[in-house]
């Protein structure tokens, strides 16, 4: 008889068995009776593959209440293995599990507990009873994943805690224990490292050891995985089993990448390699000597730039091969980085860095190319916005080297901003795909991906500084745009409850940006501000944001930036209507408290003469708001003719008073000569314009002060004054 006419006699002979357990178990009158009835149910729930209806069927007869006593009980018949009635208990429910709609079951779920205690029960390969134990609760493991609430279940009961050790000790059913890893930290990565902190740490110290010394195959795998094992927070750096960890990263990567390898072999490693650059930058590579981690780094960069140049420059193929492209991209922000920050003891040498400078150059040749030829026609893919951050990042480096093609693509780019902008909020859904494409960043949370406009903001602050480049932008209504990205930064900013620490410091930087791009703007093209109404909205939104924005802690770069722009434009738009409104006054109040506030007295009381200093959290943030202060403080100066109320602000303020004391106290040694120049500039602007400040200034002496501090033209305008 052939087998095609055995299987049904076969599976006609089950079926028939499985009815009259089935019926046993309806009709069981005690625990005997259905204690046999459920070995041969057990048998046959093994013996076959049972279709959904049959499942529910064996569940209706057995339902819970006896496999739970099964499951719990902690005695068994003399002469029998303890865990008889527990695998029992496990064979049903793994049954179960296989159905969604019963692996989502409340007492399927409430049996997690015991699941995860069976996965490390102690045993031998050859004990063929206790390893079908463990894998029927693998089984069960399975089934509740694949249910719809079934991952969060796995988590909050523990579950991740008794994988991690099931892999660590190499455990019966290890490997499945790393796949249900795998798909447990890629969907809750953040709960699972919040949950399991301690056995994730220990998991990714065995999993990066085992791709330091693994020689096959399998060295490729876990490449594929380990970004995913990657902790959530970038702490890996700061403790000692993340610095082991990142040691064997760093020596298994140098050994794929050292070697000659086919694509599928390859391109793991470079998504490895970019997760890590994408969170650490450079700081990840741990090689035991500086030269060595050099050759590493110059190595990684120039291999990706060739993998850009391949896939860009025949741009058709390209679908196949982004996540590798986007992945190179990754590394080559890397480099970028490394070439351009200043260190006493740079990683690389000179030679080293005008190497890598070149090939960078010729791949970003490449994105642009890519851009240029298919940019307009595929405005939806994610892959086009991984492109433009790139380019954002070179281009705030670098605006001299590919001038005219720079040029050429700005139509395009300020197109691209506009479009993504404009669509705003209703497609924060469809571009999540975006958030994980472009250099496969976990970083971005919440923010919507779509913001092409702060990967190209500091390109933005040299390109508006550039006559050309600055026409164009004008010309393609870039101020419009960025007044409006500035109000929706700023409402962002202001609803700080519901900000993260990480969207908070994004905010502030895109602010702080549009600041710089404003201010080139204003300096070189003050028609544009005087015509353009976007601007007189502009100055508004300052003059109302500012005094918040004040009295907030770790600001003071932010509030520079606001001050002296607002300052700048005040100097511009000072008939408008908007500085003669009441919101004005705050503004400039908040503008006398910040310029005010930078210099205090230094040294002992008792001594003759003191020193001039900064204030603590100005003397933090000088080299970054040295420039704006004094900018400012000159551009309030301007003001002060063009507003007449501001003269008597300055001295109700009491900051013209603090200033004559503050220069009695210190040593005039110790006053710069630019402090000099721009406070006589301050100090002469109030005595012409202001009857009580020139008589303030003589009562403290002016006369003698503008000699002692070289003021010749403060000494001037007060002798003219007598």
């Amino acid at each position: 008889m052939s087998s095609g006419t055995e299987a049904p006699i076969g599976d006609s002979t089950q079926n028939s068995t499985l009815e009259r357990c089935l019926e046993v178990l309806r009709t069981a009158k005690n625990d005997s009776e259905q204690f046999a009835a459920l070995l041969l149910v057990t048998k046959c729930a093994r013996a076959q593959e049972l279709d959904n209806e049959t499942r529910h069927r064996i569940f209706d007869a057995v339902g819970f209440t006896f496999p739970n006593r099964l499951l719990f009980s902690k005695v068994t018949p003399e002469g029998c293995p303890d865990y008889l009635y527990r695998g029992l208990g496990l064979t049903l429910l793994a049954c179960f599990c296989t159905d969604p709609s019963l692996a989502s079951h409340i007492q399927v779920i409430n049996k997690i507990p015991i699941l995860n205690e069976t996965l490390n029960i102690s045993c031998h390969e050859d004990m063929k009873d206790l390893t079908c134990i463990i894998e029927d609760a693998y089984q069960c493991i399975f089934g509740i994943l694949a249910s719809p609430e079934g991952p969060k279940h796995l988590v909050s009961a523990g579950t991740v805690s008794s994988l991690c050790e099931a892999y660590i000790k190499q455990s019966h059913g290890w490997t499945q224990a790393l796949r249900i890893l795998t798909a447990l930290l890629t969907s809750l990565s953040d709960r699972c490292w919040k949950r399991s902190r301690n056995e994730l740490q220990c998991l990714l110290v065995k999993l990066s050891e085992d791709f330091d010394n693994e020689g096959d195959s399998r060295k490729f795998h876990l490449a594929e995985i380990l970004p995913v094992f990657l902790p959530p927070s970038p702490y890996l750096i700061e403790t000692s089993w993340g610095t082991n960890c990142l040691n064997h990263l760093s020596k298994g990567l140098l050994k794929i990448l050292s070697s000659k390898l086919s694509v599928s072999q390859r391109d793991p490693a470079f998504k490895l390699a970019a997760c890590l650059s994408n969170t650490y930058g450079s700081s990840w590579i741990r090689i035991d000597s500086k030269v060595e981690k050099a050759k590493f780094l110059s190595l990684l960069v120039n291999l990706a730039c060739v993998e850009v140049r391949m896939a860009l420059e025949d741009p058709m193929p390209l679908n196949s091969r982004q996540a590798a492209a986007t992945a190179c991209y990754a590394l080559i922000e890397m480099g970028i980085h490394e070439c351009t920050k200043e260190e006493y003891h740079p990683l690389l040498r000179e030679e080293q860095k005008l190497q890598l400078l070149q090939v960078m150059q010729e791949a970003c040749a490449a994105v642009m190319y890519y851009l240029k030829q298919v940019g307009w026609e595929r405005m939806e893919d994610p892959f086009l916005l991984a492109s433009v951050r790139l380019l954002g990042v070179w281009l705030a480096e670098e605006t001299s080297c590919l001038r005219q093609e720079v040029i050429q693509l700005l139509p395009f780019l300020v197109h691209y901003m506009q479009t993504w902008f404009q669509r705003g909020v209703a497609y924060r859904n469809q571009l999540k795909e975006a958030s994980e494409m472009a250099l496969l960043s976990s970083s971005w949370g919440g923010l919507w991906p779509g913001d092409a406009i702060r990967f190209l903001l500091p390109a933005l602050c040299h390109l508006s500084a550039e006559e050309t480049s600055r026409k164009i932008l004008i010309s393609e209504g870039v101020p419009a745009l960025l007044c409006e990205y500035y109000q929706l930064k700023w409402q962002i900013l202001s609803c700080e409850e519901e900000l993260t620490p990480e969207s908070k410091s994004e905010a502030q930087l895109s602010l702080q940006s549009c600041c710089g791009v404003f201010l080139n703007l204003v300096v070189t093209e003050p028609i544009l501000v005087c015509q353009e109404p976007c601007f007189v909205d502009l100055l508004k939104l300052l003059m109302q944001s500012l005094p918040l924005q004040l009295i907030k802690e770790n600001q003071l770069i932010l509030v520079a930036n606001m001050s002296t722009l607002g300052l700048m434009m005040s100097r511009l738009l000072a008939s408008s209507p908007v500085c003669q409104e009441s919101v004005s006054r705050d503004f400039f109040l908040a503008v006398i408290k910040f310029l005010s506030r930078c210099h205090v007295v230094s040294g002992e009381p008792d001594e003759d003469k003191q020193s001039i200093a900064l204030r603590d959290d100005y003397a933090v943030a000088w080299a970054d708001i040295s420039e704006l202060w004094f900018l400012g403080l000159q551009a309030f100066c301007a003001c002060l003719p063009l507003l007449p109320w501001l003269s008597s602000l300055v001295l109700t303020s009491g900051w013209f008073q603090d200033l004559l004391l503050l220069l009695e106290k210190v040593s005039p040694q110790s006053v710069d000569l630019e402090l000099v120049t721009s406070l006589q500039t301050l100090l002469t602007q109030l005595a012409q314009i202001s009857g009580p400040c020139r008589e303030l200034i003589q009562h403290h002496g002016g006369a003698e002060k503008a000699n002692v501090y070289g003021m010749a033209a403060l000494e001037q305008c007060l002798s003219e004054m007598v």
